[in-house]
């Protein structure tokens, strides 16, 4: 059941628009207007209304959803931003919209059109064609009917018609694409001259006065944001091994001969063999007539063992085995029942046995190579067993202190004290933990800052910095509980202390300030050296320290910014060579311009220009029907839906 569903994840998530969004089975059968309505409305729309439960169980599986599919880079601070609340609204107001449209104008689907685009689903497909038995199949193994699914499909389809034609009618008018691909494909052919920041920096001097004028005008860009000090209890693997007692001879050879294979290779036998079968039921005539041939194919196998493979061929009644001159392969002890195995294992390279009886009648075993038990001895792995040994019980008592933690963490909220001596870890601190990560070593008051430290990683993983950045947990200074970081990585965590957002003394930034002053004016420098030799380029000066001539267009611009770039394209070409030039994110660039060639229509290589321009059209004009169909739907967006929007993250 649950590999159909892994293979099948698709067509889960559409079962669950069966569940989750009970207005897709309704469509063409009872209309939306007798959805859930009330004083908890936030938006109407036409004679509808999307309420403040419905928002916040959207939200929440919004929520659900971005943590299970990116549990170690989930920020609840981000992903419940107040714009992410209000983009998830103005989706649900789109989707109210569109089945309000679809319900009033009566957009249906028929069967036909039903069966034909499940039909095309791969997920109940086999070899590329429907199949009806999978299809059952699967919707069985998720619980769900199959007119319940068919249902939704047809209210999916039904929107889809609500919208869809606007986006399939969209297209570019071939004499549009045509002037874009001409003015996409203009060349000009430059040269260019950089006029580097870091080259300058060297020639920079900076004063106190100049370093306090910079600090003054740019304290917003030096605000750090508000800030916590924990104390934390770490669970981790080396906790776990901390002070594990030595396994006993005795644990270290159980857990030898239980997992010996790991360690010794069982002796094997390569063998072909003769079978003389036994009917079931046979009687003793029978018998006595398949022991006696088996006797005499035995008697000529011994006599001449080379030919062991062309008597098998001839007489075996295995047939799978007959064909390969009667050759089974390797056999390892413990595979075959005892009284085949102990008369298999007693031959030499070579040798050939007498009649052996056996569950299907009588063999004649050949040994064609033996190979006796390899690996190591008890002692020889002694070291191997002893590490694996340990790592078994820090497993097992990695376990117990996981559980343990969370009991003490929660029975003892006010203190990680009691859990820390319980369990023997070491009560750690640390400060300088931000909502959005950890503050650089070098603005933090005090040695403890978390960036600098050996668990630097856990302290900035976006579970733990959600766990003390809950309001409760920032109020009350209780424990913030226990972060499960990896499977062998648990942290317990306590606010003791918390800096609001504030601009850093100007010692505290002042080789962050310095930096920036510096580049900013080596960039001066950079630009008004570039200007300057432009200037000297335009009045006639010799060109001199530019690169190897390259071409770039609208389409091609290496090694330039768009602003650069357009003014390339834009100066005359009617006297060349011509110079421009632009600050760019390095410093300052020189472009000598060289050559012009016009540019072209059908380029094969702008093909994928045409589909990319045509669906950015269509979603431009998608959107404007949208929202003339939410005037006609007269939506109203209640004073209710913003307390909702700025209320939702603090709940949590």
């Amino acid at each position: 059941m649950f590999e159909i569903i892994r293979k099948n994840q698709r067509v889960m998530q559409l079962v669950l628009l069966v569940l989750i969004l009970p207005s897709f089975v309704l469509i063409g059968v009872s209309g939306y207007s007798s959805y859930v309505s009330g004083d908890s409305d936030i938006v109407k729309v036409g004679d509808s209304a999307i309420t403040s439960q419905e928002f916040d169980r959207a939200r929440r599986m919004q929520l659900d959803d971005m943590q299970r599919n990116n549990p170690s880079g989930f920020d609840l601070a981000q992903a419940d931003s107040l714009e992410s609340r209000r983009a998830l609204l103005e989706s649900l107001i789109d989707q109210r919209v569109q089945i309000e449209v679809a319900t009033a104008d009566r957009f249906n689907v028929s069967d036909i059109a039903l069966r034909d685009y499940i039909a095309t689903m791969p997920e109940f497909q086999e070899n590329g064609v429907f199949s009806p038995a999978l299809y059952s199949q699967v919707l069985a193994s998720a619980g769900i009917d199959t007119r319940d699914f068919e249902q939704s499909q047809r209210g999916q389809l039904a929107l889809q018609r609500v919208l869809g034609p606007v986006a399939a009618s969209t297209s570019m008018l071939p004499s549009v694409m045509n002037k874009l691909e001409i003015a996409l494909t203009e060349e000009r052919g430059v040269r260019t001259r950089s006029f580097l920041t870091r080259d300058f920096e060297p020639e920079v001097q900076i004063s106190d006065a100049d370093l306090q004028a910079w600090y003054d005008a740019n304290k917003q860009s030096l605000e750090l944001p508000q800030q916590v000090k924990v104390e934390y209890l770490l669970l981790n693997e080396a906790a776990a091994f901390k002070d594990l007692p030595t396994p006993t001879d005795e644990q270290l050879k159980q857990y030898y001969e239980q997992n010996k294979a790991r360690y010794v290779q069982p002796g094997r036998v390569n063998i072909s063999h003769i079978l003389v079968n036994v009917p079931a039921g046979a009687s003793d005539s029978e018998r006595e007539a398949a022991q006696t041939k088996a006797r005499e194919l035995a008697e000529k196998a011994q006599a001449n063992k080379d030919d062991f493979a062309d008597l098998a061929r001839a007489n075996s009644q295995d047939e799978g085995s007959a064909r390969e001159g009667g050759e089974l392969g390797w056999i390892s002890k413990g595979s075959w029942p005892s009284v085949l195995e102990n008369a298999v294992f007693a031959l030499k390279k070579g040798d050939v046995s007498g009649v052996i009886e056996g569950p299907n009648g009588f063999h004649i075993f050949k040994s064609n190579e033996v190979q006796p038990e390899q690996g190591e001895s008890f002692e020889q792995a002694r070291s191997k067993v002893q590490e694996e040994v340990r790592k078994q019980l820090a497993s097992e008592r990695f376990a117990d202190m996981a559980s343990k933690l969370t009991n003490l963490v929660y029975d003892n909220e006010d203190s990680l004290e009691a859990a820390a001596n319980a369990l023997g870890l070491t009560l750690k601190q640390a400060e300088g933990i931000s909502r959005q990560g950890l503050i650089p070593a070098s603005q933090v008051e005090g040695d403890l800052a978390a960036a600098n430290g050996p668990d630097a990683a856990v302290l900035d993983d976006s579970r733990v910095r959600q766990a003390l950045f809950n309001a409760e947990a920032l109020a009350s200074r209780k424990n913030a509980g226990v972060v499960e970081v990896s499977p062998d990585t648990l942290i317990a965590l306590r606010v003791i202390d918390v800096t609001d957002a504030h601009v850093p003394a100007l010692d505290k930034v002042r080789t962050i300030a310095e930096e920036n002053l510096r580049r900013e004016k080596a960039a001066a420098l950079a630009v008004q050296a570039g200007e300057d030799y432009l200037k000297q380029l335009q009045a006639g000066s010799e060109p001199a320290n530019f690169s190897a001539q390259f071409a770039v267009s609208r389409a091609e611009f290496p090694e330039m910014d768009e602003a650069l770039l357009n003014k390339v394209l834009a100066n005359p070409v009617d006297k060349l060579p011509a110079y421009v030039g632009d600050r760019q994110p390095q410093g300052y660039t020189v472009v000598q311009i060289l050559s012009h060639q016009p540019g072209k229509a059908g380029n094969p290589g702008l093909n994928m220009l045409t589909a990319q321009l045509t669906q950015a059209m269509a979603r431009t004009e998608t959107q404007a029907v949208l929202q003339a169909m939410r005037v006609q739907e007269k939506v109203q967006i209640l004073p209710e839906a913003e307390k909702e929007l700025t209320s939702s993250g603090e709940d949590e």
